[in-house]
């Protein structure tokens, strides 16, 4: 009797034993096409624009914790998805006691200015409310706005029409490598002559003050790195509909390239999530945050930095004065640090994303909770730490091969010290590689050594001591070297007098 129900159910028992065996390959597959499909939906659902507010910023906690825990990293050959989320610090400042900690620093600032007046009115014996400072950092404003005329327009106009004649003509080109090596070669011409040495030579030679070199020179940079995006966006659509021989070529519209140079993000799409409307109170308030910041930083260098620098200078150089130095620039260098994040990727990039109507305000993340430098370098300014890492670091892997990551994150590393160095160079008007310095050395010993894997509250305050103690370094040295040159100028200065440092000889000719 077994003998016979084997022969019967032994044709289904293989059965049930080859569905098994095929169960795995199965399951793996619809989960294979099931993310493809999810990422898909959020790549579409991330470009469409949006008619009600609701939508664009989610008032669902678990959905904006869910944002923030995937941090909406797009998968590698999709690059990066824009998706409506408003600022972090928005949301915070819904919270009463992190407004309180505004009021602070707005209590501080009024403290700051109290000081000054009462300490003018001692010393003069009437109230001074001079801003000579201001008003030397930011002169030649003239010169300021015309550079910069010229560098927008050029950027308009010569990248966009060289990306469509080279679009126009790669599908009929006899000879495309040849062809492609011509247009890419006067685009880098234009980068590198156009917005690399034109800006530059303006700032030296019109002998620009410091706050109007850093107008120029910030915006070279930005638009170089627009313009690049704008290029390595556009170039691979152009050859993937040459390959598959589609009937037209994916040029963008002026007008899309346009919006892109003034929208606050380095990572060219021809479509944005968009805002229904514009919030002028919410642009108003903004550049109100953007001056009062500019005036606090006033004060700060007043009451912190001048009298402390313009008395050391004529000190002589020592270890004792140098770490004195050092630990006394920590306050105003933190507070510097503060009001540029503040100022800048906050309160500047919110406005004129609120004025374009640009839904995605992720310029920063919780940098303040890092661990870790490593997530403290992603977190910090999101948007130049795309750029570098779609243009940079994952196609340096493109182009190496993904053996080479150690090599890929150091040529990152370098090309950001360099530029951060090259902008302090020319704004200061002096080489004192001070920033490169702890860029490539202290910053990548703590990549690697404050890495991902340091979860604990120690490890926060570890880093937090260490970012203290680099800023005040930076004030410290920086400053030091701005007043020897001061003391001690070059009578006749050749170029190597912009490389050898000042400070470390200037007390000995006083």
């Amino acid at each position: 009797m077994c003998e016979v129900q084997y022969v019967c159910f032994a044709p289904l028992l293989h059965l049930v034993g080859k569905i098994n065996q095929l169960k795995p390959v199965f399951m793996k597959e619809v989960d294979s096409h099931f993310t493809e499909f999810v990422n898909s939906l959020v790549a579409k659902s991330a470009l469409l624009d949006s008619s009600s507010p609701a939508s664009l910023f989610p008032a669902s906690c678990s959905e904006k914790e869910l944002h923030k825990a995937k941090a909406l990293r797009a998968p590698p050959e999709h690059g990066k998805i824009f998706t409506a989320r408003r600022s972090l610090l928005d949301e915070l400042f819904e919270v009463s006691h992190i407004r309180t900690i505004y009021h602070m620093f707005i209590a501080l600032l009024i403290v700051f200015i109290l000081s000054t007046l009462l300490v003018d009115f001692i010393d003069e014996g009437r109230l001074v409310l001079g801003f000579d400072l201001l008003v030397y950092v930011f002169g030649k404003f003239p010169v300021v706005f015309c550079t910069w005329l010229c560098m927008f327009c050029a950027t308009v106009i010569i990248p966009y029409s060289l990306f469509f004649q080279w679009a126009q003509g790669y599908c009929s080109s006899s000879h495309r490598v040849i062809y492609s090596l011509f247009y890419g070669t006067l685009f880098t011409l234009f980068q590198t002559v156009g917005l690399g040495i034109g800006p530059t030579y303006v700032a030296i030679s019109y002998a620009l003050p410091p706050a109007s070199r850093f107008i120029v020179i910030l915006e070279q940079v930005r638009l170089v790195m627009k313009a690049h995006s704008f290029v390595r966006e556009n170039v691979p659509r152009v050859l993937s509909s040459v390959k598959d021989k589609s009937s037209s070529v994916p040029i963008p519209r002026i007008s899309q390239y346009l919006y892109f140079l003034f929208a606050p993000t380095l990572i060219y799409r021809d479509n944005y999530p968009r805002n229904p409307t514009v919030r002028w109170g919410y642009v108003a308030t903004k550049f109100a945050q953007v001056l009062g910041s500019l005036f606090y930083a006033y004060y700060i260098f007043v009451r912190l930095c001048i009298p402390q620098f313009r008395n050391s200078s004529q000190e002589t150089f020592n270890l004792r004065g140098l770490v004195l130095c050092i630990f006394n620039s920590i306050l105003p260098g933190v507070l510097i640090l503060f009001l540029v994040f503040f100022a800048f990727l906050h309160c500047w990039l919110n406005a004129f994303a609120e004025m374009m109507r640009f839904a995605d305000r992720m310029f920063y993340k919780d940098w303040w909770n890092s661990t870790s430098y490593a997530n403290y370098y992603r977190t910090w300014n999101v948007v130049v730490h795309d750029w570098l890492y779609y243009y940079a670091y994952r196609d340096f892997l493109w182009f190496f091969g993904k053996k080479f990551k150690a090599a890929a994150m150091l040529s990152v590393f370098t090309v950001s010290a360099a530029v951060h160095e090259y902008v302090l160079s020319i704004c200061f008007g002096f080489f004192y590689p001070v920033l490169f310095c702890l860029f490539m050395c202290f910053g990548m010993l703590f990549n690697f050594i404050l890495n991902d894997r340091r979860k604990g509250p120690i490890w926060n305050v570890i880093m937090w001591t260490s970012l203290f103690l680099g800023q005040g370094v930076i004030i410290c040295l920086y400053s030091q070297e701005w007043y020897a040159r001061q003391y001690c100028p070059a009578e006749n200065p050749e170029f190597l007098d912009y490389l050898k440092p000042r400070s470390w000889s200037c007390h000995m000719q006083m």
